[in-house]
């Protein structure tokens, strides 16, 4: 009778006045419901006093009949008991149906059993007693503030069942969450209101104490405005929007929440990490590339509360027609976006946002909540304050943030718990002699003079020297010049060599043109032939050269002095080394390994790049950086030889030593690197050559950082007006550039026939196929649906992905069967092999122009998707 008379739906509605019984019949009944509750509680084996919450419930018949008999205000205490097999509560079945915590309309839900007992509450809070019309009404009242205050610890009303993944009221005005629930339908009966032990209520949750700059960074976001939150690295800008999610689903019905990353391994981090707080009330659930989820994007984002994935998945989540992948941004309440200093240009962030925008300025409603995290906006390539404080403008409006939060209030507490590292420029000098690089730079020359070409650079082993070769062989292909995109190539590499002997070893600079040519020894071209021959006359003497440690590289002895001072004495330090390539990477590693001096300081490093593919270097997956990051943090390796992947958001403990070796790189950058050097009494250490251009970049990176503050401070001290239509004018103009973008891209995809384009080996000007041969699919993936194609190439290995795909697995690579030159790999959709083509490997003439392009989305004729029936049919002869 008790779960029946609390599972009724009819809340709002005043149920008939009941007839007072006679007196010892109220006795006797009283009397034996207490005895059956106190039965059953103790014959519960499962008991959770711990988990109890308690239900001040208003409802007439209840609060008419116990008090005509009773004679007083009561209150029903409910305790939370374990779960019991076989139960299952519908939504409306927990008592008040969704509005009290129970499941929300259309979902259903497994619940605890319940015990109830009845407690006199006296003349003040609890339930109105009074029988007859007044006494359903009830008063607005009691139960309020007054039965908060009678119970001391109790958690503002309106606050959610703890555990309950579906508890969400509306906020009301004066609450912790938003205030004192509102009341129902005339507002002559009140919604049922939950009442929390101390500790359980809308404060911080489970492992969430908020420090107080963080509170205070927190504060606007809580309110549900649209704000960033600014804090250095290692602040814990991720703890504080955890606390935002929790207060969010905690205080809004039917809230969810997309956790945006830009880096894959990020997911799994932020879930594991930090997220994992919420999922003793709310479903979270993690979605990468590796993650079967992303296949029914929609389906999962719309069974869990708290959804944490790369932009890219969600943003093709957006753009999709599968009905089990494609969400809309109203689907959720709350976007928090990491990092989000990259909403900007062509990022996959601001894809999203101006998505977001567009939707806002055509008057949409029900857009979620933003709040972006960054610990370095930068100035946008701006060096005056007016263009650093666009820049903070721009980032603003595109992220439609109405505040920017930073420690403000709490300075002085926030440095206290986040020390700066010191910062030390350790210089050496160029080398005294390098009797290696002039030799490559000897060949070098003699490679131009075969190519007969007058005006070329000769600005070896330098950037802008490989800049204008590889213009070079991009024209070369266009024009179908063989010998002179042959030779560009061949340059690209010595280039490479040069600039790998002036960052670490000479060995590593010979091994690297070494590989090189040992891949080029089936040649069939006199070029070529040249070429290859003139590197085997040398090769002895640079193999000689290279081992000749007279000619070592200063920096690496500054770096050996650096490990040598602080993994002093051994095991007790943890540092990372930070450089450009994966392939210098690799070098340094390996030079640890071979030099003597540091083998004793129990040194125990690893690689740590990037998951992306190379031709040039293996790339790691995303398990083996995990696994590497695992053991750094467990103290199994204590020092990294990192690229960029370890800058920003990997939660890599704190290291006495931080190294930039030989990096020129953005203010973002730095301020992110020198964030890793937490440790009491760290070092963040610059390591490059004398007045170099390094140096002279970090000394201009100090004062942009420095210009990035002043901007966000003046934009922090805008008037709201002033600000509110700066952001609206940016915001329309933004969308308005946008716009045209995607008409011209239109436009310029109908410019030619598909039947009139053709395609050309980038290597060997073979033509293979034409425009109208090829189809996408999935929307990405190019493909040659002629099966006449297949006799214009062959396969090597099978290519080994660590994750699946819904309908597709990689077959073997693909190549020229005239020259050898990579085209792509296969792909086995639904049982048919298509090869995929990379275009970069082609060239493609048209009407206008022969071109050779780096995407796919620039092409000049139209793409039709792949249609699985129209090509079995085809190629089977038959019709489905």
């Amino acid at each position: 009778m008790l779960c029946s008379s609390l599972a009724s739906p009819g809340w709002d509605q005043p149920p008939p006045p009941l007839p007072c019984p006679p007196f010892h019949l109220t006795v006797v009944l009283f009397v034996c419901l207490f005895v059956c509750l106190f039965v059953f509680l103790n014959k519960s084996p499962r008991a959770d006093p711990g988990a109890s919450w308690s239900l001040s419930c208003t409802t007439a018949r209840w609060a008419g009949s116990l008090g005509c008999w009773g004679g007083g205000q009561d209150q029903l205490r409910v305790r939370r008991m374990q779960r019991a097999p076989g139960l299952n509560w519908g939504a409306g079945c927990c008592p008040g149906g969704p509005g009290l915590g129970g499941a929300a309309p259309g979902r259903r839900r497994r619940l605890r059993p319940v015990s109830v007992s009845v407690r006199d509450r006296g003349s003040r809070g609890g339930l109105s007693g009074r029988c007859g019309p007044a006494g359903r009404r009830g008063r607005a009242g009691s139960g309020g503030a007054a039965g908060s205050a009678a119970r001391p610890g109790s958690a503002p009303l309106g606050s959610p069942r703890p555990g309950s993944a579906r508890s969400r009221h509306p906020p009301g005005p004066g609450s912790a969450a938003g205030g004192a629930p509102p009341r129902w339908g005339s507002g002559r009966t009140r919604r049922p209101e939950f009442r929390f032990p101390a500790g359980t209520g809308p404060g911080p949750g489970p492992g969430m104490e908020l420090r107080g700059y963080q509170r205070e960074a927190v504060a606007p976001a809580l309110r549900g405005r649209n704000s960033i939150i600014w804090l250095p690295t290692g602040a814990g800008k991720t703890r504080a929007a955890v606390h935002v999610c929790r207060r969010h689903l905690e205080s809004r019905r039917g809230g969810r929440v997309a956790v945006l990353v830009n880096k894959v391994h990020l997911v799994d981090q932020h879930a594991k990490k930090e997220f994992h707080v919420l999922q003793d009330a709310f479903k979270v659930t993690a979605i990468s590339g590796d993650s079967h989820h992303k296949s029914f994007f929609a389906c999962v984002a719309k069974q869990s509360d708290v959804v944490i994935c790369t932009a890219q998945i969600l943003q093709n989540a957006l753009v999709s027609g599968e009905e089990d992948v494609h969400v809309e941004l109203t689907d959720f309440s709350l976007l928090v976006i990491d990092e989000c200093h990259h909403t900007h240009k062509e990022g996959v962030y601001n894809k999203i946002m101006l998505n977001y925008l567009q939707r806002k300025l055509s008057g949409q409603q029900g857009l979620p909540q933003v709040l972006g995290l960054t610990a370095s906006p930068g100035t946008g390539g701006a060096t005056s304050f007016e263009g650093a404080v666009e820049h903070i403008l721009q980032i603003c409006a595109n992220l439609d943030i109405e505040k920017i939060m930073s420690a403000q209030e709490e300075v002085q507490h926030l440095q206290s718990h986040v020390p700066q590292p010191r910062k030390q420029y350790d210089l050496c000098q160029e080398r005294a002699q390098d009797p290696f690089g002039e030799q490559l730079k000897k060949m070098m020359e003699q490679i131009q003079q075969y190519m007969e070409m007058p005006g070329l650079p000769q600005d070896f082993g330098t950037q802008i020297y490989e800049q204008r070769i590889m213009e070079l062989e991009k024209r070369a292909a266009e024009t179908f010049c063989r010998k002179m995109r042959v030779c560009a190539l061949h340059l690209r590499k010595y280039n490479d060599a040069l600039l790998i002997n002036d960052t670490v070893r000479m060995i590593d600079a010979f091994q690297c043109l070494q590989q090189f040519y040992a891949a080029e020894r089936d040649v069939k071209d006199p070029t070529e032939r040249f070429l290859t021959t003139m590197f085997e006359e040398n090769r002895m003497s640079l193999q000689a050269l290279a081992r000749d440690r007279r000619y070592e590289n200063p920096r690496l002895g500054k770096l050996e002095e650096i490990l040598q001072e602080h993994f002093q004495p051994p095991g007790t330090a943890r540092g990372i080394v930070f450089t450009k390539t994966r392939q210098s990477a690799h070098s340094l590693l390996s030079w640890l390994q071979d030099t003597a001096t540091l083998c004793g300081q129990h040194i125990r490093a690893a690689v740590l790049t990037g998951a992306g593919y190379s031709n040039q270097t293996k790339h790691m997956t995303q398990n083996e950086q995990q696994d590497v990051i695992k053991l750094f943090r467990e103290g199994a390796l204590n020092l990294l030889f990192s690229t960029s992947v370890a800058e920003e958001g990997l939660d890599i403990p704190e290291c006495n030593i931080v190294v930039r070796y030989g990096l020129m790189t953005n203010e973002i950058a730095m301020v992110q690197a020198r964030g890793r050097a937490r440790a009491e009494n760290s070092v963040y250490s610059v390591l490059a050559k004398a007045n170099s251009r390094e140096v002279s970049r970090e000394l201009l990176n100090e004062n942009l950082v420095e210009l990035m503050e002043r901007a966000i401070r003046a934009v922090q001290a805008m008037p709201e007006q002033d600000y509110s239509l700066k952001i609206r004018d940016l915001q329309e103009a933004a969308v308005a550039s946008w716009l045209m973008k995607e008409a011209r891209i239109s436009e310029r995809r109908q410019l030619h026939d598909p039947d009139d384009v053709y395609f050309y080996c980038v290597n060997c000007n073979v033509a293979v196929c034409r425009g109208s041969d090829i189809r996408t699919v999935e929307g990405m993936h190019h493909v040659n649906i002629n099966p006449n194609f297949r006799v214009y190439y062959r396969v090597s290995g099978k290519i080994q992905f660590q994750r699946t795909f819904k309908d597709w697995e990689p077959g073997c690579r693909i190549m020229c069967s005239e020259c050898s030159q990579d085209w792509g790999m296969e792909m086995i959709y639904r049982q048919v092999k298509l090869p995929i083509l990379c275009i970069k490997n082609f060239v493609v003439e048209t009407p206008a122009e022969k071109r050779r392009y780096k995407k796919w989305s620039a092409v000049t004729f139209p793409v039709k998707e792949f249609d699985y029936l129209e090509y079995c049919s085809s190629t089977h002869g038959q019709s489905f």
